[in-house]
């Protein structure tokens, strides 16, 4: 570095000498011309008779040493040229000292950038791992999200099939008491029956009983039939007093009763429909004991004999939501629930009364501020259970607006049995059965739910979309049949 310095300083001292030399150049000039005026000048005076010849020649560049007038001393001119050169060279050094000091910054300022470099490259590097890490980390929690969201829903499983059966027991257990209870106002009916017979037995003592009574007609009131009814009690929640109610004919002290009718006697049943036990005088609404045509079956219906014109057969009641209604296909077959609350008759009990002539279907609903509607139906019946108890309906009439229409010619669903259109089981999705198109404008047996909105994930609330809307579950609806004589399939 020094080496390269002292040789800069060098070139630079010649390239100074050089231009002092041209600085000369023009006092050079003017002292030869001078000069060669003056000698011109004494030539001419001293040699007048003589010839004389003039010569110009050009004038050369001073390439080599510097001339000097002779006129000043050299030790002037020489200190004079020593002094310029030396301000020259002192000048020269300042600049060439500034310009290293330039030279030292830059150098100082490219090795910060260069070390700053080096820094960012190693922060760069350890950045790098950082993220590896954490991408590293992340792979790892979404890993375990997923297995907690697997185990989550397997606990979800677990708690939704725990409520299903804790549901299934207490619904169950409410059958059960219900069962119980109505064991008991037969029982206490009977010891009813019994009073008033002995009391009646009391009034006609003059009355004796003729040899040949006790005969085979005691016979004809205990039909095979009865042992079949026993057999469905068994399966039919909503029948299991049905074989109490048929043994007063049997008792054996009744022929002295029956042969001396009054006026205010009353057939007894069993009635074809709940129109009939009307006509026959019975215009309470109340338990009735009802036998269809062609068949063997006795049931227990609700009759609705004040709902304008009377004579209505209840065939599902939903008021208070005591009674789950997501069953499977053979408890809707048989029907369930408490007669004089919520109920459903059962499919085929329903077949049956519908199969033995034309009747009509109305369906009463209730929101819960009170407002009442209603849709009614010319015409309804039910194909038998090869056909999954296919609905028929008629012409619609009514303000509730006709949201059952669309199930017209639907086979009924189950959570166990799927009739519907839906790619999926329709009564898993509306908690219900029903005769699911894909899925319902219409949920009657969908869960109860209290205070009308409710939140659910699926729409399965008692709901009529034409009325309030599928997420609105109404208050109290009843579905009732009666004879439309006017009407045929």
């Amino acid at each position: 570095m020094m080496t390269r310095f002292i040789c800069l300083m060098l070139v630079t001292a010649v390239g100074v000498t050089t231009s002092k030399a041209q600085e000369f150049e023009g006092n050079d000039k003017e002292t030869d011309q001078e000069f060669i005026y003056m000698n011109r000048y004494k030539r001419s005076s001293d040699t007048q008779d003589k010839c004389t010849y003039t010569f110009i020649v050009p004038q050369q560049r001073v390439t080599g040493a510097i001339c000097v007038n002779s006129k000043e001393p050299e030790v002037l001119l020489e200190n004079r040229v020593n002094k310029q050169e030396l301000q020259l060279l002192n000048n020269e050094l300042l600049k060439q000292k500034r310009q290293i000091e330039t030279l030292q910054q830059l150098v100082e300022v490219d090795g910060g950038i260069v070390n700053e470099v080096k820094l960012l490259r190693k922060e760069s590097r350890n950045m790098n791992s950082r993220v590896t890490q954490l991408y590293m980390q992340l792979l790892h929690e979404i890993i375990r999200k997923r297995d907690n969201a697997l185990e989550l829903s397997q606990l979800e499983n677990k708690i939704l099939n725990q409520t299903a059966d804790m549901l299934q027991l207490a619904s169950k257990y409410k059958d059960l008491e219900h069962k119980y209870q109505h064991l008991m106002s037969i029982a206490n009916n009977q010891s009813m029956i019994i009073a008033q017979l002995e009391e009646h037995c009391q009034r006609m003592p003059s009355i004796k009983p003729l040899p040949q009574t006790p005969q085979p007609p005691h016979k004809v009131y205990q039909p095979p039939t009865y042992n079949r009814i026993n057999n469905q009690i068994s399966t039919n929640e909503i029948q299991s007093d049905q074989n109490l109610k048929v043994l007063p004919p049997t008792l054996p002290t009744m022929p002295a009763v029956t042969s001396i009718p009054t006026s205010t006697d009353k057939p007894s049943g069993p009635w074809r429909d709940c129109l009939q036990a009307l006509e026959d005088g019975h215009d309470t609404s109340s338990i009735y004991l009802v036998k269809p045509e062609n068949t063997n079956q006795l049931m227990q219906v609700w009759c609705d004999q004040r709902h304008d014109p009377g004579g209505w057969t209840v065939i599902q009641r939903r008021l208070d939501g005591s009674v789950n209604f997501f069953r499977n296909w053979e408890t809707y077959k048989q029907g369930f629930g408490n007669i004089d609350g919520e109920y459903w008759l059962g499919l085929e009990n329903i077949y049956w009364l519908t199969n033995q002539g034309n009747y009509k279907l109305l369906i009463t609903m209730e929101d819960w501020s009170g407002r009442k509607v209603f849709a009614e139906y010319a015409s309804f019946r039910l194909e038998p259970e090869s056909e999954y108890y296919k609905l028929r309906l008629g012409r619609y009439n009514g303000n509730a607006g006709d949201s059952f229409t669309w199930h017209n010619g639907k086979q009924f669903t189950t959570l166990d049995r799927d009739h519907d259109v839906y790619t999926g089981n329709c009564a898993h999705y509306q908690k219900g059965g029903w005769w699911y198109n894909a899925c319902a404008h219409s949920n009657l047996n969908g869960v109860w739910y209290r205070g009308g909105h409710y939140r659910s994930r699926y729409q399965d609330g008692v709901y009529w979309a034409e009325f309030r809307g599928g997420s609105y579950s109404l208050k109290k609806v009843v579905m009732m049949i009666r004879p439309n004589p006017n009407t045929f399939h």
